[in-house]
């Protein structure tokens, strides 16, 4: 019985060293836990207390220059996408906020800071980040989808058209579009997918911009190695224009013209790296004689297209994310570039269009020379570069409309000023 209760003795005695071991164990490992624990957990002190005062009244542009929206707008964007991005707590932990997470993804998008950078500012673990960010965009893209369309009907297209004419004096135009390539990091796995011609990777945002800087269309995630001109027929609406199922007005007469009868289609304008086609003008190849219709044609067109050129422009300058790589899957940057895309017209169609695109931003037209915006003035970036020009035969057809134009622009379209410096 004692040898029994001896043993019995030793056994509790190593059971109670081990329950004592393993508990300054967990003591110690736990003071390293609740060191990063705490880092985050100041979320609620910090990161809270920041937004809340700078969403305050007497520091409106703080809120401007961090978010890229003034206090309005940001609280309207918020209660649109609030029920889109808000989380449950748990017994554990209590969720990050509708607020916090909007204002770390419109921190990423305007300044592009790496997902490290933004975990110290907010309080926020890098793997939350990386998930909050595309959640926050798909709903920024959800929310604003209005704010991105293409005309529907016939008398959409005209309306269009007819602000064109009136802003830029070039008729029947019913969108400038244009491409830029993304720059990523090279995709795991990828190979040359991704590579495009200035030798980095990336994707390409096409986009169908309106008389007011406006997008009306945006297509994103065609592979940097697609051709220039492949990018177009990649896109959503290639087919609807290739056999005209888009509701684009039939082609008319111009309105200024009383004695040819010649039927002008509605078009886009393109640059170089776009086939001429018969919803397509593109510029007239190599070098026009001076001063002769088809040099005047290229003016014109170049400057319509200003209004595509500037809202590529103005949307890098804001959204600085689209100036640099992005450390992120093309599928992720896809959501990111399109984000920005319908930020870009939520911006310009409320009350942040002053904040946005302040005077001077924008090109601008005085006494007949061009003054060019301040987007202009930034640094060439590794991103949003052009689509490369591709040679290419067009229909005989399109080509005479083309030189029919030409010669409208130095009769009864004419504008002051177009002969200096062509």
């Amino acid at each position: 019985m004692y040898h029994r209760n001896m043993m019995l003795a030793r056994s509790l005695l190593v059971v109670s060293n081990g329950i004592r071991l393993f508990a300054a164990a967990r003591r110690q490992r736990g003071s390293r836990d609740f060191w990063m624990q705490t880092l985050f957990e100041h979320r609620r002190n910090t990161t809270g207390d920041l937004l809340e005062d700078m969403r305050n009244e007497g520091v409106r542009d703080t809120l401007k220059n961090f978010v890229r929206l003034n206090r309005d707008d940001f609280d309207h964007l918020l209660h649109l996408v609030r029920n889109r991005i808000a989380k449950k707590d748990t017994t554990m932990r209590k969720a990050i906020s509708p607020l916090e997470r909007l204002c770390i993804t419109m921190r990423f998008l305007a300044t592009g800071d790496s997902y490290e950078s933004l975990s110290v500012l907010f309080r926020v673990s890098k793997s939350s980040i990386s998930k909050i960010i595309p959640e926050v965009c798909d709903a920024i893209k959800d929310a604003l989808h209005d704010y991105v369309k293409l005309p529907s009907t016939n008398t959409e297209w005209k309306e269009v058209a007819t602000e064109f004419e009136r802003k830029w004096n070039f008729p029947h135009v019913i969108g400038a579009i244009d491409g830029k390539h993304v720059s990523i990091i090279a995709p795991k796995n990828s190979g040359a997918e991704y590579y495009n011609y200035k030798n980095f990777y990336s994707i390409v945002l096409l986009g169908i911009v309106d008389a007011n800087y406006n997008f009306m269309y945006a297509d994103v995630g065609c592979q940097g190695r697609i051709s220039d001109g492949g990018v177009l027929a990649n896109s959503s609406i290639f087919g609807e224009l290739e056999n005209n199922n888009m509701n684009i007005p039939e082609p008319e007469v111009l309105s200024r013209q009383h004695t040819n009868n010649t039927r002008v289609p509605y078009v886009f304008l393109g640059d170089k790296a776009f086939a001429l086609k018969h919803y397509m003008l593109t510029p007239f190849g190599g070098v026009p004689v001076r001063n002769s219709p088809q040099r005047i044609y290229n003016y014109r067109l170049s400057r319509a297209r200003r209004t595509v050129e500037n809202a590529f422009g103005i949307l890098s300058n804001v959204y600085r994310v689209l100036r640099k790589p992005m450390l992120l899957e093309p599928t992720v940057a896809e959501k990111v570039v399109l984000a920005t895309v319908y930020l870009h017209n939520f911006s310009r169609k409320r009350n942040s269009s002053q904040l946005y695109t302040p005077v001077g931003s924008i090109d601008q037209e005085i006494q007949g020379d061009t003054v060019n915006g301040s987007w202009r003035i930034d640094p060439p970036t590794s991103s949003m570069l052009p689509l490369a020009g591709i040679p290419r035969r067009s229909a005989a057809q399109i080509q005479q409309v083309r030189l029919y134009l030409a010669h409208e622009f130095i009769t009864n379209y004419a504008i002051a000023n177009q002969y200096r410096n062509q």
